[in-house]
């Protein structure tokens, strides 16, 4: 019998020890989740990806009464930023989010599995580590890469 052991290595850093171009791409994700259309969960979520084009695309959840036909913010926005910017590579992404009071929530959320398989996709287009922005309050955890979020993940 062999183990092994699965580390994520998480920076925790404030707002403030950002460096601006991540200050920027914070404040367009919590900016998005004004855009979210969650009626029915009340937890609206904004995510922004920033691309090697120096663009930022931003996305929300996007909820339906047939659950689970609607969308979340990650999805939207990395689907619409490859749609829109094909030759652009992904460098970075923030997720931000609010709770049905329109507070931004304390502890940084995180994509669930179907977004991380997805944004795998992109680290694995874009060649390179995707910067992972998971956004709280006072604190937002950093990771160096998407394969951080989803160590054993399917690839082929």
């Amino acid at each position: 019998m062999k183990q092994i052991e699965v580390v994520t290595p998480i920076l925790i850093v404030k707002y403030d020890e950002l460096s601006v171009d991540d200050c920027r791409l914070v404040n367009a994700a919590r900016k998005a989740t004004a855009n979210a259309y969650a009626p029915y969960s009340k937890f609206s979520v904004g995510a922004a990806v920033a691309l090697s084009n120096g663009e930022i695309i931003i996305g929300s959840n996007q909820e339906n009464v047939a659950y689970p036909s609607g969308m979340c913010a990650e999805r939207v926005a990395c689907f619409y930023a490859h749609s829109r910017f094909p030759d652009a590579k992904f460098q970075a992404i923030a997720i931000a989010a609010q709770d049905g009071n329109g507070n931004e929530v304390k502890q940084p959320i995180s994509p669930c599995g179907s977004c991380r398989q997805a944004l795998l996709e992109y680290e694995k287009l874009a060649e390179d580590d995707i910067k992972v922005l998971l956004v709280g309050a006072v604190e937002i955890y950093m990771l160096q890469s998407v394969k951080s979020l989803l160590p054993l993940a399917f690839a082929l």
